[in-house]
């Protein structure tokens, strides 16, 4: 039986990959950084030989919304450089004969024609607020067809769209664009507040998957995608931040109106991935934008009643 070790177990995507393995009764371990500072090579190379995987699901990085990507793009990209390079090299140097490595969507041009095609990489200029960011994945991505070429390494990249669900970061200032208005939405119904201000013209559009679904799809690809380029995982369906926030409201069950800052940025205009790759596969998402979105709020309001994840 494949050993999985999950990186960034505690997290938004390896608490789901972790949860799935062990529905299905797969022998799995997962990882976060009480057990090990994956920035370090040292203790990243411990980690792996303690528990010898044949299989590492990298769902550990550091991540964030907007403001918090364009505010700190040193410790974006040193960070997430350190910590898949260290795995990658630590799964080579103990002979692992699977790494799934998660990307993201943001590697793709801020221009890119749409739907984004996975060969569209590189085409054009990033968006400049998650470069730095977008670039350490650029990087894994290089690295795994690195170790596939040198080394026959039957490892794989993939490329999810914008994730959210149970574990997220629900920050208002760090916290991704779901999770913050979640946090924002929640709060105004409390205190009867009028407004709620949305950052940006409300104009951009994105396209959303559930965590769940996700670790479907990861646990997917690794037994039926072997190929070095990057696979796009998402959804196939956008929609635009305002009707973003107006469904949150709408399920929160908020009265107010809903304001649009236009001091903050957009980011990228639109990024809608093209997934018919990995849906020729045999995969497709199957949660809804409203139904992931009820489960996630409903989760969200559990832990802040029993005060364990504000």
């Amino acid at each position: 039986m494949t050993k999985f070790l999950v990186a960034g177990a505690t997290g938004l995507v390896g608490s789901a990959v972790l949860d799935k393995l062990n529905e299905s009764g797969q022998a799995a371990v997962g990882i976060s950084s009480r057990d090990a500072d994956l920035r370090n090579f040292g203790a990243t190379l411990e980690v792996i030989k303690k528990y010898r995987p044949t299989c590492i699901i990298d769902a550990a990085a550091k991540v964030g919304g907007i403001k918090y990507n364009n505010d700190f793009p040193v410790e974006f990209l040193l960070d997430n450089l350190a910590i898949q390079n260290n795995l990658m090299q630590a799964a080579h140097q103990f002979d692992v004969e699977k790494f799934v490595f998660l990307g993201s969507s943001c590697i793709y041009p801020k221009f890119s024609a749409q739907p984004i095609r996975e060969e569209y990489l590189m085409t054009g200029p990033l968006e400049s607020t998650n470069s730095a960011y977008a670039m350490a994945k650029i990087a894994g991505i290089e690295l795994i067809k690195s170790y596939r070429r040198q080394y026959g390494r039957r490892w794989i990249s993939l490329m999810p769209t914008n994730i959210f669900g149970p574990f997220d970061n629900f920050s208002e200032v760090t916290g991704h664009v779901i999770p913050a208005l979640i946090t924002k939405f929640v709060r105004a119904r409390e205190l009867q507040e009028d407004t709620v201000e949305v950052w940006g013209t409300g104009n951009a559009r994105r396209e959303f998957l559930f965590s769940q679904d996700l670790a479907e799809s990861i646990l997917f690809c690794a037994d039926n995608y072997d190929n070095g380029e990057p696979l796009n995982i998402g959804t196939g369906k956008d929609l635009s931040i305002k009707e973003l926030a107006e469904l949150i409201s709408k399920i929160v069950e908020f009265k107010g109106e809903i304001v649009f800052n236009h001091d903050y940025p957009d980011g990228t205009p639109r990024k809608l991935l093209d997934v018919s790759r990995v849906n020729c596969l045999g995969w497709k998402a199957s949660t809804t934008l409203e139904d992931g979105l009820t489960t996630t709020i409903k989760w969200y309001l559990d832990q802040r009643r029993e005060g364990l994840r504000l």
